[in-house]
């Protein structure tokens, strides 16, 4: 498990390597990763955006923004958490992700929060073709 904290926002991520979805004979490896946000602060915060920042095994490097995650923009109250899990493809058995999450406070404060980087990497029980 990797762990960032910005501001009493704690992000905690867990990535795991998805066999059923992965074809390495085609190049085509696949992850999930589990993000959970914890509010520690003082303040109620919300979620507006993220930002990742995706490099493969080859250092070719993809860059993702968009409104809220997984089509949420959650509220958290001081000791609230949210959890969601999504995707990541890559044509390589190998990776590393970053980012950062914008965040609103109810008195209009923006701030960014880290996410911690993790690796991507193929089970050592699988055979890869990279």
């Amino acid at each position: 498990m990797y762990r960032a904290t910005t501001r009493g926002v704690e992000v905690c991520v867990e990535p795991f390597f998805l066999p059923d979805q992965s074809e390495p004979e085609e190049r085509r490896y696949v992850w999930a990763y589990r993000v959970t946000i914890a509010n520690h602060s003082p303040a109620t915060i919300k979620l507006l955006s993220r930002y990742w920042h995706i490099t493969d095994g080859l250092g070719r490097v993809q860059e993702v923004e968009g409104e809220g995650v997984v089509g949420e923009q959650p509220e958290l109250e001081p000791g609230d958490s949210f959890q969601y899990t999504s995707g990541c493809p890559l044509a390589t058995s190998s990776g590393i992700m970053m980012g950062r999450y914008t965040m609103r406070t109810k008195d209009g404060d923006f701030f960014e929060v880290d996410v911690p980087a993790f690796s991507l990497d193929f089970p050592d029980d699988q055979v890869s073709l990279n």
